[in-house]
């Protein structure tokens, strides 16, 4: 027997880890599933030499680029729908990719030829592969809808991407304008305001208090910049140590969950999953448990693997998401009307169609608001400089007169 390291998730959706005993790797995926969990990762483990290895390979592993999986999983889609093998699909993929997704698809390739499937070549590869990605192609593998499901993740892969890269080019010019600002407030206060204040105070006047209050900024910035810095890294570090701890991070996914534009996030990944999965052919019941397993957020997954339950129990799933807070009106009574009328997949991806344009238009409105707003405070701080510079300059043109 040969002793393997895996990583797996549970019919309702928590990750599971630990060790096996079986004869092949397969025969462990095999044992898995029959304790009624999904295996994300399997792994032969051999002492402490192999896990010292396996550590390193795992550090110097890169995931693909988003551009890289986009183009990947459209090609592979491509040429798996035209009927050609996988084997040789990835073979193709290789001669003409760049070098790193080339040896990607040769690493794959080598699995395919050592007898793994797709699915478990992916999780192996470790190359940035997510949950929703491998339970898509083993929910493909299963239904023998490999071309249709790997389009389907194509088509969100390149949505992702154009979605990121608009946000990117959106956001270069506010980015470049905080730069700049940043630039000419601190030349104010640390070449220009010092020298107005010098020339002022021989005159023997007094300061506005305008002035006075970015004199003293500019000074305690100047003199405690160490501190500052020190208490910037610390409130980091603890922010980032606080949302570790499980009670900070249930309190974090609740108000995310509660949250409007973070809820629509996650229902629009669980509904698009979800529809991937039933329309490969894959049973409600075993597709709510995979895409429950993709999600995120840890309170929306809790209230999705109750929902599961409840359908596997025989509960029609409209019914059971009217049973949890959070689901839109729309989305429970367009699956009602895809059980009644046998078209569920169809509805649910008409569904997740509608909710990602919508999400999108939401996005593009926030990230246009970032410009003006930007600007506007930007503004008002170069403003309040340039005021408290110019009183005292005014301030003195009253006294030489």
């Amino acid at each position: 027997m040969i002793r393997f390291r895996y990583s797996a998730v549970d019919s309702n959706g928590k990750a599971r880890a630990g060790r096996i005993e079986a004869i092949g790797i397969e025969a462990a995926r095999a044992a898995l599933r029959v304790k009624g969990l999904l295996p994300l990762s399997v792994a032969q483990t051999g002492g402490w030499r192999f896990e010292i290895g396996s550590a390193f390979t795992r550090h110097g592993s890169r995931p693909l680029s988003p551009t890289d999986l986009a183009v990947f999983t459209r090609q592979m889609a491509t040429l798996l729908s035209s009927g050609v093998q996988v084997e040789a699909a990835l073979a193709t993929l290789a001669r003409q990719a760049n070098p790193r997704l080339g040896a990607t698809c040769r690493a794959l390739r080598q699995a395919i030829l050592d007898g793994a499937n797709l699915s478990t070549a992916l999780r192996d590869a470790r190359a940035g592969f997510d949950r929703f990605y491998l339970t898509s192609v083993q929910a493909g593998e299963r239904a023998g809808q490999q071309g249709a499901v790997l389009a389907h993740l194509a088509d969100h892969a390149e949505g992702r991407l154009r979605n990121r890269q608009t946000v990117a080019l959106a956001l270069i010019y506010p980015a470049i304008l905080i730069v700049v600002s940043i630039a000419v407030v601190v030349g104010l206060l640390v070449f220009l305001l010092p020298d107005i204040v010098r020339v002022f105070a021989t005159r023997g006047a007094d300061l506005p208090p305008l002035t006075k209050l970015m004199i003293g900024l500019s000074d305690f910035l100047t003199d405690n910049a160490v501190i500052v810095i020190g208490i910037a890294l610390a409130l980091l570090i603890g922010v980032t140590a606080g949302l570790r701890l499980p009670v900070v991070q249930h309190a974090w996914h609740t108000a995310l969950w509660r949250s409007g534009l973070a809820r629509q996030m996650t229902i629009v990944q669980f509904s698009g999953t979800l529809a991937t999965l039933t329309q490969s052919g894959v049973p409600l019941a075993d597709a709510l448990s995979s895409a429950t397993a993709t999600v995120s957020n840890q309170t929306a997954r809790d209230t999705l693997a109750e929902v599961a339950r409840d359908v596997r129990d025989g509960v029609p799933m409209s019914r059971a998401l009217a049973r949890q807070n959070g689901f839109p009106p729309m989305m429970i009574t367009m699956i009602a009307s895809g059980e009644a009328g046998g078209s569920l997949p169809t509805m649910l991806g008409r569904f997740a169609q509608d909710q990602s344009q919508n999400l999108q238009a939401r996005v593009k409105t926030l990230v246009g608001l970032v410009e003006p707003l930007v600007l506007l405070g930007m503004g008002g701080v170069v403003m309040l400089l340039v005021l408290a510079i110019l009183l005292p300059i005014v301030n003195l043109n009253s006294l030489v007169g």
